[in-house]
């Protein structure tokens, strides 16, 4: 009876409107900056900790055997995966309950915590990752939500920053729900998810190396249940050299960090990172081979930052002059940014905090900013990933971006001197784009 009961609701929710969850009434934004950003619908999955709300129509108790009987109807795919995993197949299986709860009305999505229940080891490594500072997964969805441009962004933007950075906020962007097979975690396309584009050129990188065009080639035959361990894969993947053995920590190897901010490659700090890094090369080549590795990417972080503060010498030169167009005191505010209104000031390069600076800007600082974020990060990525074609061909842009920022330079301060300062007008001050958003954000 209990069973065709359970059939009966199954038919029931899949009726037009019901509702599994949903956002909190009002919800407010998280972080420094909270009150002035509100979560789309699609937060309630990204950082469900914080704005998971059930809002189920079916009462009840139920037993993991109950739950998979009724989502056998209602959510087959659900359930096909769940008995592929390994969840299924322990002697005491890992039912429904477990991980959202046995009351239908307080269900809940995992969060890390819930997974660290039975993988505690895992989820400290990655909570150990906050004692290395940005850039981390733990500190994802902080550096987000903390950061002025991000509460000042349009909404479509702000739900795009989250889909990677809620990496901090739950485990399935790594580990597919509900199989969670460490076999697909393993591989490139895991990581790729996210770092990927722009901002993240790590796909362009690893695919142009020598490792990645051996995958690209024969990966598909390679038995992927194997461990992370030595001598199980003919090349390394991202997990094999980030997460070697599996360690979900994966910021203790980064010794030039994220290639946009210039460091002191021998402090203590890198020294300890930069063996553990050679370790990680050594698996596979013979260590004077993996010195060779860390002197050629030294010599390409230092001949990228002379290109940059070369133009950046310019830049700050021309808002010296009071030729930046147009300057800090005439640009919209983030409205959390009672400093710059105070002492507005026009910001330029990593030290700066250019980085939260990157759309009320003038046209050249966003030219500046392009060549210091996107090429120099390609350039580094490319080096950092042995593939060194890419890494040449990004040095290549950061010459033509230095080329035609310099150009520019001299036009404006050609226009300064006959008073034309209004020639150039950034993307924010008006258009189709800047229109929608300043409606609906």
């Amino acid at each position: 009876m209990r069973i065709a009961y359970l059939h009966l609701v199954a038919l029931l929710l899949l009726w037009p409107g019901f509702a599994w969850a949903g956002l909190p009434e009002n919800p407010q934004g998280t972080g420094e900056h909270a009150k002035h950003w509100q979560p789309d619908p699609m937060h309630e999955y990204w950082d469900p900790e914080t704005y998971h709300r059930p809002e189920n129509q079916v009462e009840g108790v139920f037993t993991g055997e109950e739950c998979l009987e009724c989502h056998t109807a209602m959510t087959p795919g659900i359930v096909k995966d769940w008995k592929a995993s390994r969840h299924a197949s322990t002697p005491k299986p890992v039912l429904c309950p477990a991980c959202h709860g046995e009351d239908h009305q307080k269900l809940v999505f995992p969060t890390p915590q819930t997974c660290g229940v039975c993988h505690p080891q895992r989820v400290a490594q990655m909570e150990e990752e906050k004692k290395y500072g940005f850039p981390s997964h733990a500190l994802a969805m902080e550096r987000a939500v903390d950061s002025k441009h991000f509460a000042d962004k349009p909404k479509a933007e702000l739900v795009s920053c989250l889909q990677c950075h809620s990496v901090a906020t739950k485990c399935d962007s790594c580990h597919t729900r509900h199989r969670f097979d460490p076999a697909e975690a393993r591989r490139p396309e895991a990581c790729l998810t996210c770092h990927s584009g722009p901002p993240h050129p790590d796909d362009n990188a690893y695919f142009s190396s020598a490792h990645g065009e051996k995958y690209k080639k024969e990966g598909t035959l390679w038995d992927w249940g194997k461990p992370l361990a030595k001598g199980n894969y003919p090349i390394p993947t991202c997990a094999y050299c980030h997460m070697k053995d599996g360690n979900h920590q994966v910021a203790d190897k980064a010794v030039w960090k994220f290639g946009i901010r210039e460091i002191n490659p021998n402090t203590a700090e890198n020294e300890i990172k930069r063996k553990r890094w050679h370790g990680v090369c050594a698996d596979c080549h013979p260590p004077e081979m993996a010195s060779l590795f860390f002197q050629e990417l030294d010599t390409e972080r230092q001949l990228a930052w002379k290109k940059l503060y070369d133009i950046e010498r310019l830049l700050k030169n021309l808002r010296s002059d009071g030729l930046l167009v147009p300057s800090a005191r005439e640009r919209p505010l983030y409205p959390m940014d009672w400093l710059a209104r105070l002492f507005p000031r026009e910001r330029i390069g990593f030290y700066e905090g250019q980085a939260s600076a990157f759309y009320n800007v003038s046209a050249i600082e966003r030219d500046y900013f392009e060549m210091w974020y996107f090429d120099n990060l390609g350039a580094y990525k490319g080096m950092a990933h042995g593939a060194k074609n890419m890494s040449q061909h990004f040095h290549e842009r950061l010459d033509a971006d230095a080329h035609a920022i310099a150009a520019t330079v001299e036009r404006l301060r050609k226009a300064g001197k006959m008073d034309g300062k209004t020639e150039i007008i950034p993307l924010w001050m008006e258009g189709e784009y800047t229109r929608f958003n300043r409606d609906h954000n």
